[in-house]
This record gives structure tokens, C-alpha cells and sequence, in this order.
């Protein structure tokens, strides 16, 4: 069936993890008779969740995409994922859809997520839906939740459904933009009887129903007039007052249910095609107008110029890489030709494919507002705008967050070096937020991301998508030697063999100089004590020698050493001997020169809730860290601290452990400083014991 934008409702599920949205998302799928059985997700079969690992550990770790009718029209549902290891892929699905539904759970209430998801729906102006899920479940408490809604949000919180019976007697809801109640039978079937409202409720409703209407009123100037004179608005009133409500934000209504036991799912998706925006509702987008960079808007017109956003990227070892993206303005075609405008480069499409679940639909073409995908593009990456090539715009791509977490990473099988690399650019290509990198320093491959479970899974693909196996380990601290003292030192190399012999004889002075400045090397010689030719090799001979460390295998840093005297042998003498000599004698210098570990000190940002202040400053205490200040930003207090690096390397986990969640931090290399005499010792320690090994 061929649908106009106006047909279109793009709706994403938000929330913490575990709060039912792929539970939700089965029951939507099943109520919209798409497939003929509801899966569970403790029984890893349900249509969203399909990903091996997905299974494995019962969390949703990627976005997944289901497209379906209600009521003649479209509805493109995204599932996202809600651990905070994975929330980078629900913003980026947040910002392309144009209908929130924050999911929340009877039981554990407003999460960090939640309230994180909230903040970008609000930011983005994203319409907001509430679904209260797992009512069924022992303590569930569907007014509590809303009370606490109403006090952490100070939004307008409009209870548009109301659950009948609680815990295990929970059996319908009331839907109070009717005034009916809908009990369901107890199979999971979605089939329900709809009746008067119970006694019991009436009281309880009446006055919900009239928050609604003032909230409804409010949201219109007309509408307003009328219901401060006393007049009934009509069904007709309240529905128009709904939809401007929410586009104006005005409004955030409130839906509950169960996704396990299929209750209360016609209302919302009664409600999400009648109130809910569509594509042509979207204000224009703005975009840079290439090459010349001026600034533009994209109005969401089906019969406008093509510009689409790639907003993910799915990385397949058989069948390749598959790009998803959301239409803005025009109608995309298969078998067409498109222009990349961020890379400037043609692309060709093949089949467009509309995504259901780990399963594709072929269709011949898209308009604007549809969310679609095509497969092996060469060029395009997510991120990129596609458009025709006569309208050659790109829309802003998105920020993203700094990795919290680093591991090195080493093949099992030697070889498989290029293998584990190749394949983990696939990865990146479908996760930004993953990275590689090479520590220069420590000549370990890092992989970084946004904790400890995203990097478990990045291992598991790896070994199942790819056949390859890696392990990880803590990565080694790029720690500096350096000198607090002065020494003047020979360094002398001898060696008498049946010919000819070897013979390198310089004299040293070695100091430090002010952190930061290096390497400074000194030519004093006079005289011709040493010929001119050999002088190049002493300093290369003491440049390797620092390269390699002396202390405990770290490079050497902001040292002077200063050639001052020495002798030659006229047969003996060679470049190689004086490179020796001088290695051995900046080595026998430096430990002579009071020689000490330089560690690196990162400064932090942490973010977290004013009740957890005090616990994270005792931890970064701990730690060896200096807390910089404290200040207020956006209702959280934010903890600026200088902290070693070795004490840190694990602390996403540590502080998700003491801000039950709720802490953030980033962290970037401010300097480097002296290491205690004590910690020195174990590094020091630690080195000897692996050149032994």
C-alpha cells in the first residue's frame, strides 16, 4: 500500500533498561496483526531483540526497526536500547523520529535513563508520550509513579489511561478520553471487552478527566475561553486541543499497560495516529548548502528536492553493510541515483527496503517522513546526507560522547593482527561510539568505549560475526622517567677481539631541564678530543637509550646532556663504538642523577546528583585525586578533579556503582607529575619482572 507523509507516524520507545519497551514493542507488533505470535524476552524470541547477543544477555544493545499499520496508517517503531552502555544509539533514533514514548516501569519508577531521554526529547522538541509498563508485576504503583512524574518533570502530566485492578489482579484500563473501560482477557491475546467504568474508579476518573480537559484548554486560546466560561468542550474539541498540546509540548499524556500480558495497547496506538505528529508537522531542518556553506532550512515537502540523514549502520559479514536513514524532504526511488553530500561523491541505490525485525521488505519508493534502507552503499557512513545532486545540502551530524572505558586488545593467534582490525572498523561503522587507536608510548592497540558491557559485546562480534579472537587487558600507563639531579659520567666501550677492535670513550654531563622541554643535546667538544664524524652517533646513542628507559622501560623526557670530553683510537674508533659509549654512559648518568617516574594526571569532569557529591570526593580522595572545585550546572553539580591516571583506568563501573547510575564523567591529560617514591617502587618492580619473563 502506497502512504502520503501525512500517513506517517515515525515513533521511537526511550527509557531505562529493563523497563519493558521490547516487551512493549512485541505487544504493539502483535495487536497490529503482524505476526501471529507474541514472543517473551526471557525466551529470546521476540522479533526486536535478534541479535545472538541480544539473546544471550536479555537487553536490547542496538536500535531495531518494525513498520506496520494501524488504521490506514503507517507507523515506523523503533525499539532502543536503554542500558547506558548503548543510550548514544537512542538519542541519535531520538532525533529522527518525531513521537517519544518514554517508557517507565510500575515497579522501579523514574530512572536515569528516563530522565535522560527526557531531557533530549525536550531538547530536540520531540513530542512526549508516557507508557507506564509492568503494572502485573508485584508492587507496581501506578500513582506513585505519577506523583513523582509531576515532581521531578513540572510538566503538565496528563493522565489519559487509568489501570483497572493492581499487582496480579491487574486486568484493563480506562480510557479516559472515551470514558470506557477495556478489561482484557487474561491470554495475552490483546482482546478485551469494553464496558462502563467501575464504580470503584468513578470518583478517581472524574477528577482525571478533569485535570485532562484544563490541561486540553490550556494548550488552546479558544478552547481556553470556552472552558473558563463553563461550557463542555466536545470530543471533537478535546482531540484538536490533544494533538496541539503535545506539538507545542504543552502537554505530555500518560498511557499505561503491560507489554507481557498485552493490556492496554489499543489506546495508546489509537492515540498515536489521531494525536500523534507526522512527518509534515516537523519544523524545516537546517542545513549547509554546499560548497558555498550557507545556511538553509529543509521543509519536509514530499514534492521538494531529496535530502536524507543516514542515522545508523548495520555491519553484516555476508550480505554487507546496510544503511538506514530518515527522508526529510522528497521521495526516494529504488534503482536510483543519489549524491552524497558530505563525502561529494554519486551513490547508486539498489532495492529500497523497509526493516522488519531481522527480516526486509522490498518497496519501490519512499516520501518524505518514511525511515528506510538500502544496502552496500560504497561511500556513505552514518552521519552523511544523501540528497539529489542538484540540491546539495548536509544536515548537522551528531556530537558524540567520550569513551569512559579503554582496553589494549591482542590477537590469540599471532597474525591476525590486520584480520582484528579490518573487522573492527566494520564494528565502528555501525557503533561511533567505538574507537582504535595505537598508543604510541606503549605500542598497545586500545579499543575504547562507553563501558565495560558495550566492549564485552564488541568482543563477543568479533568472535562470532568475524572469527576472530582477542584478548583484553587493563592498558600499561604511558608513565615518563625524567632526573631531579646532575652527574658527569664516562662512558667508555672497549672491545679487543683477533682484528680489528672497538673503541668509543665520551665524557657526559647530564641535568634536567624544566618539564616540558624535552630533549636538549649539547656538542661541547674542543680540541678534536672526538672527531666531528662521531659526534652525530653519541647522540643517537643516547637518544635510543632514552627511547628505551633506564629506570623501568619508559621513554626519557626533559633531559640536557652536554658532550664535553672524551678520546678516539685511531684504527679502533667507529661510529658504533662511540654510540655504545655514550648509550652506557647516559644510562650510568641518569641513575646517578636522583632518577624519578613521571605519571600522568588527568583532569576530570564528574556529573552527578547532589546526594552523591560526597561519596564520589571521598572515592577521587582514594584514588590520589585533588578535587579542583564544585559548581552547579543544569540542576546536577558538577566535580572538576585532577586524578592519576593508574587509579582510574576502571572507573566507569566504579562510579555507575556510586551514583546508582547517574553519574557521567569525561577526562582528558592535563600534565604530568612525579609519582610517589612508594608507587614508583612497584612500578619499577613490575618492569624488572617482565624482562625476566
Amino acid at each position: 500500500m502506497k502512504y502520503e507523509s501525512t500517513d506517517i507516524r515515525n515513533v521511537a520507545l526511550v527509557g531505562h533498561g529493563g523497563c519493558g519497551k521490547t516487551s512493549l514493542a512485541e505487544a504493539i507488533v502483535y495487536c497490529s496483526g503482524s505476526i501471529t505470535r507474541m514472543g517473551k524476552v526471557g525466551e529470546g524470541n521476540t522479533v526486536m531483540d535478534f541479535d545472538p547477543e541480544e539473546v544471550k544477555r536479555g537487553i536490547s544493545i542496538g536500535s531495531s526497526f518494525y513498520d506496520f499499520e494501524w488504521k490506514k496508517k503507517k507507523i515506523n517503531l523503533i525499539d532502543t536500547p536503554g542500558d547506558a552502555d548503548f543510550s548514544t544509539d537512542a538519542q541519535i533514533c531520538l532525533s529522527v523520529v518525531d513521537n517519544a514514548i518514554i517508557t517507565i516501569d510500575a515497579v522501579g519508577g523514574v530512572q536515569i535513563q528516563t530522565e535522560r531521554m527526557w531531557k533530549k526529547a525536550t531538547e530536540l522538541k520531540i513530542p512526549r508520550l508516557v507508557f507506564i509498563s509492568k503494572l502485573e508485576r508485584e508492587r507496581a504503583d501506578f500513582d506513585t509513579v505519577i506523583a513523582s512524574l509531576k515532581e521531578m518533570f513540572k510538566e503538565r502530566i496528563t493522565v489519559l489511561s487509568y489501570p483497572i485492578g493492581k499487582e496480579s489482579k491487574f486486568s484493563g484500563v480506562v480510557d479516559i478520553l472515551t470514558k470506557k473501560a477495556l478489561i482484557y482477557t487474561d491470554d495475552s491475546s490483546g482482546k478485551y471487552n469494553e464496558t462502563d467504568i467501575p464504580g470503584d474508579l468513578a470518583a478517581t476518573i472524574d477528577e482525571l478527566r478533569s485535570e485532562m480537559i484544563e490541561s486540553i484548554a490550556e494548550s488552546n486560546d479558544a478552547l481556553l475561553e470556552k472552558f473558563l466560561e463553563g461550557a463542555e468542550l466536545t470530543d471533537e474539541e478535546l482531540a484538536l486541543g490533544v494533538k496541539e498540546g503535545i506539538a507545542k509540548g504543552s502537554i505530555t499524556p500518560v498511557f499505561c499497560g503491560s507489554g507481557m500480558k498485552n493490556i492496554g495497547i489499543h489506546p495508546l496506538l489509537n492515540f498515536i495516529v489521531s494525536a500523534g505528529l507526522t512527518p509534515v508537522d516537523r519544523k524545516p531542518m537546517t542545513a549547509t548548502k554546499m560548497p558555498t556553506n550557507e545556511i538553509v532550512e529543509v521543509k519536509p515537502d514530499p514534492n521538494g528536492p531529496l535530502a536524507a540523514f543516514v542515522f545508523k549502520t548495520i555491519a553484516d559479514p555476508y550480505s554487507g553493510k546496510l544503511s538506514i536513514f530518515r527522508i526529510f524532504s522528497g521521495t526516494m526511488k529504488a534503482d536510483s541515483s543519489v549524491y552524497n553530500s558530505t563525502k561529494g561523491a554519486k551513490e547508486r541505490i539498489g532495492q529500497l527496503l523497509h526493516l522488519r525485525g531481522k527480516e526486509q521488505s522490498p518497496v519501490n519508493a519512499a516520501p518524505t517522513g518514511d525511515i528506510c534502507a538500502v544496502a552496500k552503499l560504497k561511500e556513505t557512513t552514518t552521519g552523511d546526507t544523501i540528497t539529489d545532486e542538484s540540491f546539495k545540502v548536509v544536515f548537522p551530524s551528531f556530537s558524540l560522547p567520550h569513551r569512559v572505558m579503554s582496553f589494549a586488545l591482542k590477537p590469540k593467534s599471532k597474525g591476525d593482527e590486520d584480520k582484528v582490525m579490518s573487522s573492527i572498523h566494520r564494528l565502528i561503522e555501525e557503533d561511533m561510539t567505538l574507537e582504535i587507536s595505537r598508543d604510541e608510548e606503549t605500542r598497545e592497540l586500545v579499543l575504547s568505549g562507553m563501558g565495560q558491557v558495550h566492549l564485552e559485546v564488541v568482543i563477543s562480534k568479533l568472535r562470532n560475526k568475524f572469527g576472530v579472537e582477542v584478548e583484553l587487558t587493563i592498558p600499561r600507563v604511558p608513565y615518563k622517567e625524567t632526573i631531579k639531579g646532575k652527574a658527569r659520567v664516562q662512558g667508555k666501550y672497549k672491545k679487543q677481539t683477533g682484528g680489528r677492535g672497538q673503541y668509543g670513550d665520551a665524557w657526559l654531563e647530564i641535568e634536567p631541564t624544566r618539564r616540558g622541554e624535552g630533549f636538549d643535546f649539547v656538542d661541547a667538544i674542543v680540541g678534536g678530543v672526538i672527531p666531528r664524524q662521531y659526534i652525530p652517533a653519541c647522540q643517537k646513542g643516547i637518544e635510543e637509550a632514552m627511547l628505551g628507559g633506564v629506570l623501568a622501560g619508559y621513554p626519557v623526557v626533559d633531559i640536557r646532556v652536554r658532550l664535553v670530553d672524551g678520546s678516539y683510537h685511531n684504527v679502533d674508533s667507529s661510529e658504533m663504538a662511540f654510540k655504545i659509549a655514550a648509550s652506557m654512559g647516559f644510562k650510568k648518568g641518569f641513575m646517578e642523577s636522583k632518577p624519578i617516574l613521571l605519571e600522568p594526571i588527568m583532569k576530570m569532569e564528574i556529573i552527578v546528583s547532589e546526594d552523591a557529591v560526597g561519596d564520589v570526593m571521598g572515592d577521587l580522595n582514594s584514588r590520589r585525586g585533588k578535587v579542583a572545585g564544585v559548581e552547579v550546572r543544569e540542576g546536577f553539580q558538577v566535580i572538576r578533579a585532577l586524578v592519576p591516571l593508574a587509579e582510574i583506568q576502571t572507573y566507569a563501573p566504579d562510579l555507575r556503582s556510586i551514583t546508582s547510575g547517574r553519574g557521567t564523567f569525561t577526562m582528558e591529560l592535563d600534565h604530568y607529575e612525579e609519582m610517589p617514591a612508594h608507587q614508583t617502587e612497584k612500578i619499577i618492580q613490575a618492569a624488572q619482572k617482565d624482562k625476566e619473563e
